[in-house]
């Protein structure tokens, strides 16, 4: 397995990661695998050398969180594993049960502690980002995470230049992590990355998702000759 350091960081994760959204429980989603059927992916991933894994708190409502954590306790050395996982979508019908405000991050990083069963999370990320609330108010809650021992970096998954670029201006932290949704019949997606890829800030580590579904190389409707 090659590894690479995340961003600017001093972090060194597998260029693979793991995601972990297909596990969880099925009532969720009926493709999600329970925790038994899951369980010998996170083996064969730690067995090539995998150390990323990511989940996030609305997969499967939490249950993804569980599994995930429990599988790597039991499986891996924590102190080698990169642990991600994100906040935004509603977790509840009730007011504040959701988005990127500061008290929503706060209480929604303290259950995927409780879920995860760790102390710390190595990477909390921004699930989608939301123009109702200032970017001020989402970055300073993720500093105060981190500034409380519960976060070590911070991130944010499928958002636009102008966004990150917006969130880099606002507050001076160091977001390791933006995470853009490879979109289909393209090897990347340039118009997540601040400036681009020929500008793209050495500060920011960009990871794309869904690489297999949307890439021309999972033959998904595509006629090689």
């Amino acid at each position: 397995m090659r590894f690479t350091q995340l961003g600017r960081s001093g972090l060194e994760v597998s260029r693979i990661c793991l995601g972990c959204m297909t596990y969880g429980t099925p009532k969720w989603r009926p493709w999600v695998l329970d925790e038994v059927d899951a369980r010998p992916f996170y083996k064969k991933a730690l067995d090539l050398g995998v150390n990323f894994f990511d989940t996030a708190d609305m997969y499967s409502m939490g249950v993804s969180e569980e599994v995930t954590g429990r599988a790597l306790r039991e499986m891996a050395n924590m102190e080698e594993v990169v642990l991600a996982t994100k906040v935004h979508f509603p977790m509840g019908d009730g007011p504040n049960m959701g988005g990127i405000s500061r008290k929503h991050i706060v209480q929604a990083c303290e259950a995927s502690l409780r879920r995860l069963g760790v102390e710390t999370i190595d990477l909390y990320q921004i699930h989608r980002f939301k123009s109702s609330v200032p970017i001020e108010e989402t970055l300073a809650a993720l500093d105060h995470l981190v500034h409380q021992g519960k976060v070590r970096y911070i991130g944010a998954s499928s958002g636009y230049a102008w966004q990150m670029a917006a969130g880099l201006g606002a507050i001076h932290l160091d977001a390791e992590s933006l995470q853009p949704r490879l979109p289909r019949g393209r090897t990347g997606d340039d118009s997540a990355l601040p400036g681009g890829r020929r500008g793209f800030d050495p500060m920011v580590a960009s990871r794309t998702w869904t690489t297999c579904a949307h890439h021309t190389l999972a033959d998904r409707g595509h006629n090689p000759g």
